[in-house]
Formats: structure tokens, C-alpha cells, sequence
């Protein structure tokens, strides 16, 4: 609810779970009385523990983290003293659909499921436990290894989580990059972008492709789409809030194939496999809602989304995701 002062107050519900929040103080204390009236409720103050997240407030900005979700998930599954890992997945594993053992199912998609909601604070596990969601229906012992090298990983820092930082920035940047014929399964590709808003990160997504694509530049095409459309909704959203935001939106790739052939019309007959997504593009392009500058490989932070990694480039992307652990012993 906006006030003719613009100010507003923003209420949000979950089932029976109520955040309200906004800069409109007045209206946001009228709004727990109307709730009082209707509903028996009860006010916890400032958030702390939402939904299994944790919430750090500082004067430099907030912290989301679940290190208490993790250590009840280590506890349930009886890793509270495994050996830490330096990463969430073995850059050498490979994974096939058909394993030596087979493992109970409803056991591997319960673990898999709490790592899915784990995923919500922590983009640095998205990729791995995208990869091990994909054998859901059929798991075997090399699976379920892969699942405990997750665990094993969130052993070493249970408390890292997304640090939302106080900034003056105005703007939205999206990092978009593929893994050409990645899988070994079926040589798809594997699509991952992470958006920033006014420099901090609020979404990411690690998918693998519905085609095979027939070059890597066409693998970093679908990437590129997929990553203007989540540019798209966040900008939408911050419309409706009434948000100021700066245009164009800004996404980077590391691919000056895919961002040539997003400009130059004449490419048509090479590229007629993407034709709608490149007049999707092309169109967002001519109105000036967004920008294709070209980041190198080696910043580009969407690569954590889309393969294993070595620890050393691994935890140089983690940074600049702005994750950070506030438990850690200083």
C-alpha cells in the first residue's frame, strides 16, 4: 500500500507466516490492528527466523542465512561429524543415469528436497544439486555419494549465507553463461544466470536445456534469453513497487558469438534454429530495455552456475556472490 507521501508498506504471506514490512510506519501499525481485529496473531518484532531462514541485521545491511536448517539436516542424516569438503561436487565425477546399486528412492528425494529448499539462501550448492535432482526417479549408490558430498561441503560452513548490502546503486545486472553439451548423459546444455539488484544478488537459477544445442554459441543464446526474462519480471516488479530503476539492464556474457548474432540481423540464415529467441532479444534491444556488454570467462560469475569448478575459481565466484559467514570464528 502506497501512501500520498510515497511511502509504502508491503505485507507478505506464506500459509500462516506474515512479514510486514515497507518505510510507511503508520500504515504498517494500522495494519497489525486490522489483522488483530479478524485474526488471533501474534507479533514476534523484528524478524529474526522466517520459514527456516535466519536474519543478521547490522548498520551495514542484512544477512540470510539457514546454518540451523543445516546443522538439523547433518544431525538427521547423521554427518554432524563427517570430514568438510572444499566443494560441493568432485570437478572429476561423472554422473550416469544407471548406477551399480540402486538406493532407496523416497529416501534420496527427501534428502534431495531439503536441499532443494536449502538452495533458497545458498546459490553456491544450485548447480550440484541441480545436477543430482536430475536422477530422482532412479538413484543409485554414485548418486546418493554425490548428494553426501553436498552434505559434506555444508559441514565446512553451515553458517554462510547472502549478505544484502546498503548501496546508493539504482541499477539491475545479469550474468548469463551455458556449459555446452555439458551433460554426459545427453549433451544438453546447462543454462545458469544470477541477477543482481542495486548490487545485490536476489535470483539465480541452474537448468539444464530442453534441446541439444547444436553450437556452444547457441547453448549461450538460450542462456541469454533465459536471463532477459528473469530481467524482465525483476524489473516489472520493482515497477509495481514503484521502485526507480535505471534502464538499460545490463547483461553480461562471456560469449561475443551470441552477443553478435543478438545484433546483427544479417546472421538470419545461420541462426534459424534460435529465430525466436533472437527477435526476442533483438526487440528488447531496439527499445533500449537492455545491454549486451561482454564480461571474460574469468568474471564471469554465472560459471559457478553451470559446471564444477576447481576450489580456487570456485571460491573467487562465491565472493562475488556476496555470500558471507557471520559465525565464522574471526
Amino acid at each position: 500500500k502506497f501512501s500520498q507521501d510515497g511511502k509504502i508498506a508491503v505485507l507478505i504471506v506464506y500459509v500462516d507466516d506474515i512479514v510486514l514490512t515497507g518505510d510507511d510506519i503508520v500504515e504498517m501499525a494500522r495494519v497489525k490492528e486490522k489483522l488483530a481485529l479478524d485474526f488471533e496473531i501474534k507479533d514476534l518484532g523484528s524478524m529474526r527466523y522466517f520459514l527456516g531462514m535466519e536474519v543478521a541485521r547490522s548498520k551495514d545491511g542484512i544477512v540470510v542465512s539457514q546454518q540451523k536448517y543445516i546443522l538439523d539436516l547433518l544431525k538427521e542424516t547423521g554427518m554432524s561429524g563427517c570430514r568438510p569438503a572444499d566443494t560441493p561436487m568432485d570437478p572429476n565425477a561423472k554422473l550416469w543415469e544407471v548406477g551399480s546399486v540402486p538406493v532407496d528412492t523416497r529416501r534420496y528425494q527427501r534428502l534431495v528436497g531439503k536441499l532443494i529448499y536449502l538452495s533458497h539462501t545458498r546459490p553456491d550448492i544450485a548447480f550440484s544439486v541441480s545436477v543430482v535432482s536430475q536422477f530422482m526417479h532412479s538413484p543409485f549408490e554414485e548418486h546418493l555419494e554425490a548428494v553426501y558430498r553436498i552434505l559434506r561441503y555444508l559441514k565446512a560452513n553451515p553458517g554462510k549465507g547472502l549478505f544484502f548490502k546498503k548501496t546508493s546503486e539504482r541499477n539491475v545486472s545479469i550474468f548469463t553463461d551455458a556449459d555446452w553439451a555439458g551433460s554426459i548423459t545427453d549433451r544438453r546444455s546447462t543454462s545458469g544466470y544470477c541477477a543482481y539488484v542495486w548490487g545485490n544478488l536476489v535470483t539465480w537459477r541452474s537448468k539444464k536445456q530442453g534441446v541439444v544445442a547444436r553450437s556452444s554459441a547457441e547453448a549461450e543464446f538460450r542462456a541469454m534469453a533465459q536471463g532477459i526474462c528473469e530481467g524482465l519480471w525483476i524489473h516489472r516488479v520493482l515497477e509495481e513497487l514503484k521502485m526507480k530503476i535505471e534502464l538499460p539492464l545490463k547483461l553480461y556474457s562471456d560469449s561475443k558469438a551470441a552477443i553478435s548474432i543478438a545484433h546483427n540481423p544479417v546472421q538470419h540464415d545461420r541462426t534459424k534454429h534460435i529465430e525466436i529467441d533472437r527477435h526476442f532479444i533483438k526487440e528488447k534491444l531496439d527499445a533500449g530495455i537492455i545491454c549486451l556488454p561482454f564480461v571474460t570467462s574469468s568474471q564471469q560469475t554465472a560459471d559457478i552456475l553451470t559446471k564444477t569448478l576447481a576450489r580456487p575459481t570456485f571460491e573467487h565466484l562465491i565472493g562475488k556472490l556476496g555470500m558471507t559467514d557471520i559465525y565464522a570464528p574471526t
